[in-house]
């Protein structure tokens, strides 16, 4: 499991800002900390990507599906929720194949009959803030398939944990809390 720095702050208070403390703290809650990698390498991967269109998905009201140029030859087709997509306006893209910070791998897959061939990136799934209300848009008109970091700044660190821990039992034993869970929503 890969777990960010900058997560870890913002659910621990007074957790400390040097990695390698962090880092020792948690082997002395139980976890096995195999490495810690920079942000930057592990975004490495995510380019950016200037939509092309964007439609109202044939078979989901909430969905919308765009046509991204990442930089390639061929275009992409990528389903999103998120509300605040727009054609003309540049995106981190996660490409099929590649891997989140936090180590889920993006598969080519169709929702609700339509094909994605990757998705646009939150701020928050990237681990770059905790935005997670609609796609981060890039400032400017970067090249597409220009990988994420040499566009915008991508400080921070990611701990690489050994085994499944959640995040939630990781920021337990750092002294965190965490959160309530959501109340179920009235019948009828």
């Amino acid at each position: 499991m890969n777990v960010s720095h900058t997560l870890l702050k913002h659910r621990v208070p007074g957790l400390s800002a040097d990695p390698e403390q962090v880092a020792d703290a948690l082997r002395r809650a139980g976890f096995e900390v195999s490495c810690i990698e920079p942000l930057a390498e592990l975004l490495r991967p995510i380019v950016v990507a200037r939509v092309e269109s964007v439609t109202q998905h044939p078979n989901a009201d909430r969905l919308k599906v765009c046509v991204v140029n990442d930089g390639t030859e061929q275009s992409l087709q990528i389903v999103t929720g998120a509300s605040n997509v727009v054609a003309g306006a540049y995106y981190p893209v996660i490409r099929s194949g590649v891997r989140l910070p936090n180590g889920t791998k993006i598969k080519r897959g169709k929702m609700r009959g339509e094909v994605s061939e990757g998705m646009l990136g939150s701020a928050d799934e990237l681990e770059l803030g905790t935005d997670h209300a609609g796609l981060l848009t890039l400032p400017g008109a970067p090249a597409p398939g220009t990988p994420l970091p040499e566009v915008i700044e991508t400080p921070g660190v990611v701990f690489a944990i050994d085994g499944n821990p959640t995040v939630d039992e990781i920021v337990r034993a750092l002294g965190g809390e965490a959160p309530e869970p959501e109340a179920p929503a009235p019948a009828g």
